[in-house]
């Protein structure tokens, strides 16, 4: 265990989102952890044209206002996602809101999109561009609606807009369960009508000749048909990917923490079987059309590779640091290498679907 991992546990001892918040700090301080090695090639891999030296990326949520992406992938990330943000500003739901399940290795939140709004984001990723331009990582820009916003789905066409040529992909997240009606957005219709709105916008930013991935983040709570229902509507509005999964409203039986019982959405440990299996089904629904990613309960190289095997070709994490503390990323690494080779794989993309 190292320094970094000491000090994380450490922060077990405050309130969950004050130890967050002293965890951003340290980071903007220059006292996060550092890989110093070079990564494994069998890691790298492709998505969506975004070339990663190495699969294993850090969700959305960890810096919701684009603070640390820097610190983040010299602690080892192949790739960082920051967000979600809102065109404006919004406090998010009270306190206490977010909440360790430690017997579980869970965490549950209803953060609700709190965030410092998108002006103060695209100007820490200007400035991020403007000094590092020569030796910048993978970095994704997660856009959200405001809670109160009239029409959500400008918000998140501003969103685009605004951080249009500051980040190398953006992910449109309507799978929070902590704003009220954002699910919705994943039913047929109003799927349409928003990656149809984002595709139009798209279009319009492309004029330059500047172009970028563009992904959407679902839950893994689906009902049956919904699946290839987004696929379709995916592939039809010219979207690059598919992020499986967010966190879940579902209570599983074995969660033994007295806290499992607070509202908001379950991320960590008892996420990844369901949503690995959700991916498989997307996996199976996409044949190859559309990439995927695989996010929920990664704490491993093995949970990694279960991820890749159902059709992923990246993965992401960020709970398991939790509990894992910030030199998780690297024993990931080196596990995952050590698994795809032990399993006759040349690379992450001969993995991807073998399950």
């Amino acid at each position: 265990m190292t320094l970094h991992d000491i000090a994380a546990r450490a922060l077990h001892a405050l309130d969950p989102e004050d130890a967050h918040g002293w965890a951003i700090r340290g980071l903007k301080w220059g006292l996060g952890p550092r890989d110093g090695g070079v990564d494994d090639p069998i890691l790298a891999t492709s998505v969506a044209g975004l070339q990663l030296s190495n699969c294993v990326g850090l969700a959305a949520g960890f810096d919701k206002n684009a603070e640390v992406p820097d610190a983040m992938l010299a602690a080892g990330f192949g790739f960082v996602e920051a967000g979600t943000v809102t065109p404006l500003a919004q406090a998010g739901n009270p306190r206490p809101r977010l909440f360790r399940l430690t017997e579980d290795q869970a965490v549950i939140n209803r953060m609700g999109f709190n965030n410092e709004g998108l002006e103060p984001f695209a100007a820490r990723l200007a400035a991020r561009k403007h000094a590092h331009a020569d030796r910048l990582g993978v970095f994704g820009a997660n856009i959200g609606a405001n809670k109160d916003a009239e029409d959500r789905i400008g918000d998140y066409v501003t969103g685009l807009t605004r951080l249009w040529g500051l980040s190398d992909y953006f992910t449109v997240n309507i799978s929070s369960p902590n704003t009220p009606g954002l699910r919705a957005l994943q039913t047929k219709a109003a799927l349409e009508e928003l990656l149809g709105r984002i595709a139009e916008a798209r279009t319009g930013l492309k004029k330059d000749g500047a172009d970028y991935p563009i992904f959407l983040k679902v839950a893994p709570d689906l009902e049956e048909g919904e699946v290839e229902a987004i696929v379709e509507t995916v592939l039809a509005c010219g979207l690059d990917g598919i992020i499986v999964s967010n966190t879940t409203i579902a209570r599983p039986d074995t969660l033994k923490s007295a806290q499992k019982g607070e509202g908001g959405g379950l991320s960590g440990a008892p996420l990844l079987v369901a949503s690995t299996r959700v991916l498989a089904e997307f996996h199976a629904a996409a044949k190859g059309r559309v990439a995927l990613i695989g996010a929920g309960g990664i704490a491993s190289g093995a949970d990694a590779l279960a991820k890749i095997k159902a059709g992923a070709c990246a993965v992401q994490l960020y709970s398991a640091l939790v509990y894992g503390g910030p030199g998780l990323v690297v024993r990931i690494k080196k596990d995952l290498a050590a698994r795809l080779r032990a399993e006759g794989f040349a690379s992450v993309s001969d993995a991807i679907g073998a399950a």
